[in-house]
């Protein structure tokens, strides 16, 4: 098969890259509950030159379908701390989205705890600091109240949204996605020595404004925020600016 540079791919089960000859640093994505990684097929194309995109892959979901996911967060950090190896030698930032900056965080702590360099960066999206708390579980609701919850968060493409089958059919993976994380107590541990920028929408039921702030208090480094207009999911509709700020930003930290 003939792989397209610049194309995004899967390399090993953990890892899916986008290989871009002569970059200087690369960007490692962390998807939200239910996606894999080729949410972030677009992103690849709309990153500066010397940007590699890294973009995780973890079990049951697209090309990992029949696996199951994971049940504890420990184990999966673990697991990622030598899966993504290879790809964390030079310079390089995290980005999570949702569950996906939660599981960025903790990589990050486990990769210091274990004397490795970390990332130059950390930008999370979409997710309260730890110990503020204030967001509804869902994880645990009947059948059809979950659903109704997934959809209002929207996210979800249309032509999924509108096919009970295909969208039942999600909703298990989607359900041990945020039990995974709504059971979960993000690690406090010592700041971090890399900036952190929190980016997320205006209204977003999952990340209320007020509990984005604390985020400061996990780094000992330069700490921003970054709003958009929207809900849980704004950056679907920003991806060029959201991208763009994350490409400069990255290379003057």
């Amino acid at each position: 098969m003939t792989v397209d540079l610049g194309e995004l791919v899967p390399e090993s089960p953990y890892v899916w890259r986008a290989r871009r000859p002569g970059h200087t640093r690369r960007l490692v994505c962390f998807p939200h509950a239910g996606a894999g990684a080729a949410a972030y097929a677009d992103w690849a194309a709309l990153l500066p030159p010397d940007v590699e995109l890294i973009a995780v892959q973890l079990p049951g979901r697209q090309n990992r379908i029949a696996e199951e996911p994971f049940t504890e967060v420990a184990p999966l950090v673990n697991v990622l701390v030598h899966a993504l190896r290879p790809v964390l030698a030079g310079p390089y930032a995290f980005f999570g989205h949702s569950c996906g900056a939660a599981l960025a965080y903790e990589l990050a702590l486990a990769l210091r705890a274990r004397g490795r360099p970390g990332p130059e960066h950390l930008f999370l999206s979409a997710q309260p600091a730890p110990g503020t708390g204030g967001v509804r579980p869902i994880h645990a609701l009947p059948e059809d109240d979950f659903r109704a919850e997934i959809l209002a968060l929207g996210g979800i493409e249309p032509e999924i949204a509108d096919d009970p089958d295909v969208l039942d059919s999600l909703l298990p993976l989607l359900r041990a996605d945020f039990g995974l994380w709504e059971r979960h107590t993000l690690t406090p541990g010592a700041p971090l020595d890399c900036p952190i920028t929190v980016l997320s929408g205006t209204d977003d039921p999952r990340a209320p404004l007020h509990t984005l702030g604390a985020w400061r208090e996990r780094t000992a480094a330069a700490f921003g925020t970054r709003l958009y207009d929207g809900g849980h999911f704004y950056f679907l509709d920003a991806a060029d600016e959201v991208v763009a700020f994350i490409g400069a930003t990255g290379r003057t930290s």
